[in-house]
């Protein structure tokens, strides 16, 4: 009809995130202009909508790992310490387990270092690790509350330095030593 305006698509950006979420667990990453097309907005919208890809990444990443954690979360069966480092393993094992991960970290290495290691991310990770802590602490009378973001800072560089040990330095993970790391770090605090 001549004068009628064209129909817009309105997507938030719940709904992009969603989206990509799906699209990271295919294949490993996000293409803003597959992703555009699954969404059917315009490359302009969905940056309008999300503000850059490593926002919508850093979402991507975040929200994957923290269904990650809750899963492990659910799983602790210890308390304590040892329930602690109960979760971690839990999440450190399903993290590296993951193909999309593991094929995100191989075909983007700077960008996950940056996201991961520096960003959105890495502070949620120490907000969720804190949690953890004030959980334990408070249930077991563990640590006191006053250093409880230093330690919960710590703990997730020991774990992201496990995680992505070849990012970082070219090293193979070792496990162990994160896990005999974590342990001495939540003793040492008590």
């Amino acid at each position: 009809m001549p004068g009628a305006r064209a129909s817009r698509r309105v997507v938030t950006r719940s709904h992009v995130v969603h989206q990509a979420c799906r699209l990271f667990l295919r294949h490993g990453t996000v293409d803003m202009g597959a992703l555009a097309q699954d969404l059917a907005v315009s490359r302009a919208t969905l940056y309008r909508v999300v503000g850059s890809r490593d926002a919508l990444l850093t979402d991507v990443l975040w929200g994957l790992a923290e269904r990650l954690l809750d899963g492990a979360r659910r799983r602790r069966t210890r308390a304590g310490v040892d329930g602690v480092l109960e979760i971690t393993r839990y999440f450190v094992t399903a993290l590296r387990d993951s193909t999309p991960f593991a094929a995100f970290l191989r075909a983007e290495p700077e960008t996950a270092r940056r996201l991961l290691t520096g960003g959105c991310v890495h502070r949620r990770a120490v907000l969720a690790q804190r949690s953890i802590l004030m959980e334990a602490a408070e249930r077991d009378s563990l640590w006191p509350t006053s250093g409880i973001d230093d330690l919960a800072y710590l703990y997730v560089r020991v774990v992201e330095s496990t995680l992505y040990a070849e990012l970082l330095s070219s090293r193979r993970p070792d496990l162990a030593l994160a896990e005999r790391t974590a342990r001495a770090l939540l003793r040492q605090t008590r």
